[in-house]
């Protein structure tokens, strides 16, 4: 069984971005980006009304990273502390060595490669570190950018679900992708 563990936390870094944990100071940045309709878009959650919300985020977050049941980083430039997104393992299935990975980012920062950056370190240390065999990802098939990015890093799309989720009075489609580790 996969046996990850994220203490100390793993600080990534990439050309321009620090991935680091996310703290209560990140709450109004975190509060932003769960409450922005263009980043929550198509992440299917209902939109946090109040900073509390964001803090007991931090709190889930917090508590996944000290049972080891799942990562999340807070993504900033280098040499910069304010929070630009998030990124994660956010459900590790330990006995298939699995993980679903999430992200988001300011709407500011889109369309600069930042995600890719991000994304491309987090599966390094998913299958170096963590010796993860698959990552999967669930998305709404309307996220174009998400299916382009999952796709570039040659994430395979696995399934379609017709009308698998409901939420906010609909019934949603949803579309799997996955990637398997390259130390086969």
């Amino acid at each position: 069984m996969l046996d990850p563990n994220f203490t100390p936390f793993p600080l990534l870094n990439t050309e321009r971005l620090l991935l680091r944990p996310i703290v209560t100071e990140d709450v109004n940045e975190l509060f932003f980006l769960r409450s922005n309709k263009e980043v929550m878009k198509f992440l299917d959650r209902p939109f946090m009304q109040y900073s509390e919300e964001a803090l007991q985020l931090i709190q889930k977050i917090t508590t996944d990273i000290t049972n080891n049941d799942g990562i999340t980083w807070g993504i900033t430039l280098k040499n910069e502390s304010s929070l630009i997104g998030t990124i994660g393992f956010w459900h590790i299935t330990k006995e298939h060595h699995r993980a679903e990975i999430g992200y988001m980012l300011h709407p500011a920062q889109q369309g600069k490669g930042m995600m890719q950056e991000a994304i491309t370190t987090v599966i390094d240390y998913g299958f170096a570190v963590m010796k993860l065999h698959s990552i999967e990802a669930n998305v709404n098939p309307g996220n174009t950018n998400s299916i382009r990015l999952l796709e570039r890093n040659q994430f395979i799309r696995e399934a379609y679900h017709r009308e698998n989720y409901y939420f906010d009075g609909k019934f949603l489609d949803s579309a799997i992708y996955s990637l398997l580790t390259p130390f086969c």
